[in-house]
């Protein structure tokens, strides 16, 4: 009866007849008919959507002979999962797929659809909830303002019932992350329709409550972060690289998902979102984890994750209000949210509502249970807070009253590595923060003059007084702005936090005054890395686009004094192991410095601030190491060059596009390398030299294969190479170069046991630059070239000796060399007096 195996045309109108008249002969479907009625459901699947193409008769029989009507029946005499799972896939690809406005129109209506959806599957079987959620996505995707009518219920107007969105939002929070993202993309496709009774539907109880849900969820997936970003500082030897990025992607996605909620246009719900993350997350947990002094801190979140949590925020949520009071909340002080936090912690804390569980309490999916949001002394008793709350008041008067806004400026000023990176990306983000008013921006002394300036000549040619004077006056009056005053009244009314901007002396003036010597203070620490102090440097230069009268003669002293130190340590460069490469490392630097000082924005993410963390893990360089040493070359050039580019601005230069580095000059004539025949070419292996100065060695590149060679070390310009030559036998004082190697480096050390024997240190030739041995996520892709030793035995004492004088010998006017290229950058007149000082170094 079921075979399939006849001689008709499979996509024709017939075999649809055929199949569903044997698909309406089935009264219960059993284990014999079972795979016939699936393999129906497939073909008539395939059969409609083909017709959908070609020949809109196939729909017309479809509506005629009311199959939509037969799939529920079939669905309702069925027990097999098998069956359940076709036809759920059989609906899924016919709305997927046809495109005919009118067949959908039909296949909505009759309430079918909506049977289906509020249908009790036997959700046990995770297969059949996968092939459930993806019905539920095709079936909002074919929605608009026409077919969204036939899917909710109304009475007197007003929506009351609306089954697709209703039983989505139960496992918007299920542990299955494709289940989760289903949901969202299901969700977004109803807040985009705009149709204004189904706003209404949404933004109200008991549906409203998937908004606070939302957040909650959100913060749970914070406190998840914090604890492996926890792991990571606590254990630096534990790698938690992938599980911090793929916490990180999470947490995007999800303040992604949110912009897209709030870029739908419904405002009671973009408005339930920004007070939902403000009232549970921003207040209670990231403001306050901020706080310095950790007697006092009792939120569990960590000042690194609130960092990147803020920068993340105000970076993908572009919503005028969050923005704004986020930035007024930073003139609150911890003590506030702390003692605001307690109060609420010995209250009732509100828990992700479970109204609409039932269908996964049944299948045990559902994941609300799990999201357990208590965030302030998690696993104490009542008694236990009540104690905690006695001892916070008890020492509320020697707390902290600086505001947060305070806090992050300490952290640039002495904070740790990933703590000053994290405040620099928190006020660089503020400061590209377009929804942020200017005038918050001013109030925390981080508005740009260019923008300063063209706002107050803005208001002075539309005649305000103030503006006016400000403008043109020698005294600028600074007063906190009006915008500023009402969110700060928003803050208190709404949330129960008080600011601590009454302090005597606050003003814009003063802030900015603050910013200004963080920076500098930033500058000249020698505890952070070159990557962090390029980012202090453009923040900046942001603040004074053109060597600003607020940048005082005690800031160009200290950054001054900054560069004298720095200028030390690149002397040591030039005496160290790669003085070779210095200027084209250098004048690579430049360029990159300078662009990145003038970017229009931050050269980094907001993720960044973890990333260094994962970064942390790779795998360790030995601090002796000639790869070592290019890393601390590295850093010093690129602070170096911070530096000096920080003194032109501020000096109100234009930078150059390349750094003031001498010209090269001819060798003497006296030199070694022009006796021997070497030019800046460099000694190739194979070429021809003169053995002028070389002494005869001998050295086994192998085990027991001995080698007599000639031994020579020249320098030519910045250049330089210790070399092993073969003698020509019928040409005296000639030899082949066999092989050569960098002269700088090199370390010459004589035997302590074999006074004959002279040991060198044979450094790459190239230098590799960390970045090229990263992979895009951080870890190490390829591991460096390691040093290699040469150990030549001369014939006696004093030819060794000879040799080790040799290669000194060359290797100061190598580096005399380098250091007579760099002068005009060094700029100093004690340059000569320290190199002496330093050659004079044991």
């Amino acid at each position: 009866m079921w075979s399939f195996w006849r001689s008709k045309k499979r996509f024709s109108l017939d075999e649809l007849r055929y199949l569903t008249d044997q698909l309406g002969k089935v009264q219960i479907v059993n284990d014999v008919n079972k795979d016939f009625v699936v393999e129906a459901l497939r073909s008539i699947a395939e059969l409609i959507t083909y017709g959908d193409q070609h020949d809109s008769s196939y729909f017309d029989f479809f509506m005629e002979k009311q199959v939509m009507g037969e799939f529920v029946r079939i669905l309702k005499i069925s027990k097999s999962i098998n069956v359940s799972l076709q036809l759920l896939q059989t609906i899924s690809i016919m709305i997927q797929n046809l495109k005919n406005e009118h067949a959908i129109y039909y296949l909505f209506s009759n309430e079918h659809i909506n049977y289906l959806i509020t249908y009790s599957f036997d959700f046990n079987n995770e297969e059949l909830l996968s092939y459930y959620i993806s019905f539920l996505r095709a079936v909002s995707g074919k929605l608009n303002k026409n077919t969204i009518s036939l899917l909710v219920k109304t009475q007197d107007d007003e929506v009351v019932a609306f089954p697709l969105y209703v039983e989505a939002i139960r496992y918007a929070f299920h542990n299955e992350n494709m289940v989760r993202t289903a949901v969202r993309a299901l969700t977004l496709n109803v807040y985009h329709v705009g149709d204004v009774g189904v706003t209404r539907f949404i933004a109200r109880p008991p549906q409203a409550t998937y908004f606070t849900n939302l957040v909650k969820f959100f913060r749970k997936q914070c406190l998840d972060l914090n604890s492996l970003v926890s792991e990571a500082l606590d254990g630096p030897g534990s790698d938690k690289s992938s599980t911090i990025l793929s916490a990180v992607d999470e947490i995007e996605d999800s303040l992604y998902y949110f912009s897209d909620i709030t870029s739908a246009g419904i405002p009671d719900v973009g408005a339930l979102l920004t007070d939902g993350i403000l009232k549970d997350l921003v207040f209670p947990l990231l403001l306050p984890s901020l706080e310095t002094d950790s007697t006092y801190q009792v939120v569990h979140v960590g000042p690194v994750t609130s960092l990147y949590l803020i920068c993340c925020i105000l970076h993908i949520l572009k919503t005028k209000d969050l923005a704004n009071i986020i930035a007024a909340g930073l003139f609150c002080s911890p003590e506030a949210f702390v003692t605001n936090s307690i109060h609420k912690e010995n209250g009732d804390l509100p828990e992700i509502d479970c109204s609409h569980e039932s269908k996964e309490l049944e299948s045990g999916n559902f994941q609300h249970k799990n999201v357990e949001l208590q965030l302030i002394l998690p696993n104490s008793s009542s008694g236990a807070l009540v104690n905690q709350h006695k001892a916070l008041t008890t020492n509320l008067g020697t707390y902290s009253s600086a505001c947060v806004r305070e806090t992050l400026l300490s952290y640039i000023r002495s904070g740790s590595e990933v703590e000053t990176s994290g405040s620099l990306s928190v006020l660089a983000m503020l400061l590209q923060t377009k929804e942020l008013d200017e005038t918050m921006l001013d109030a925390l002394g981080i508005l740009p003059q260019r923008k300063k300036h063209k706002k107050q000549l803005l208001e002075a040619l539309v005649g305000e007084a103030s503006a006016e004077e400000q403008l043109f006056s020698s005294e600028t009056r600074d007063v906190f702005s009006t915008e500023l005053d009402g969110y700060l009244q928003r803050i208190k009314s709404q949330y129960e936090v008080s600011s601590s901007t009454e302090e005597e002396g606050s003003s814009p003036r003063v802030h900015r005054s603050q910013v200004l010597d963080a920076l500098v203070t930033l500058f000249c620490r020698s505890d952070i890395s070159a990557d962090t102090l390029w980012d202090g440097g453009w923040l900046l230069r942001q603040l004074l686009p053109h060597g600003e009268a607020d940048f005082s003669s005690h800031h160009l002293r200290l950054l001054r004094e900054a560069y004298r130190n720095w200028v030390r340590s690149l002397i040591l460069e030039i005496r160290g192991v790669w003085p070779d490469l210095l200027v084209t490392v250098l004048s690579s630097e430049w360029g990159k410095c300078k662009r990145a000082m003038e970017a229009s924005k931050p050269r980094k993410e907001p993720n960044s601030i973890l990333l260094s963390l994962c970064l942390s893990h790779k795998e360790g360089v030995q601090s002796d190491s000639s790869f070592g040493a290019s890393e601390r070359m590295l850093e010093v050039v690129k602070v170096l060059v911070l530096l000096h580019q920080l003194l032109l601005f501020s000096a109100g230069r234009i930078l150059p596009e390349k750094p003031p580095i001498d010209p090269r000059t001819d060798n003497p004539d006296n030199s070694r390398a022009k006796a021997a025949g070497i030019d800046v070419s460099g000694p190739k292996p194979g070429t021809e030299i003169n053995l002028v100065d070389a002494l005869s060695c001998r050295i086994a590149f192998e085990r027991g294969r001995e080698r007599h060679l000639w031994f020579i070390a020249v320098a030519v310009e910045m250049l330089g190479w210790v070399i092993l030559a073969e003698e020509l036998p019928l040409k005296q004082h000639k030899g082949i170069v066999r092989v050569a190697a960098p002269l700088a480096g090199s370390n010459p050390r004589i035997d302590d046991k074999h006074p004959k024997w002279l040991h060198l240190r044979i450094r790459p030739s190239s230098l590799q630059p960390s970045e090229t041995s990263k992979s895009s996520h951080g870890s190490m892709k390829s591991k460096p070239l390691v040093d290699g030793r040469w150990t030549l035995a001369f014939r006696d004492e004093v030819s060794c000796k000879s040799a080790m004088t040799m290669v000194r010998e060359e290797m100061q006017l190598q580096s005399r060399e380098v250091e007579r290229r760099l002068k005009p950058l060094l700029n100093l007149e004690e340059a000569t007096r320290m190199r002496d000082d330093i050659s004079q170094t044991p």
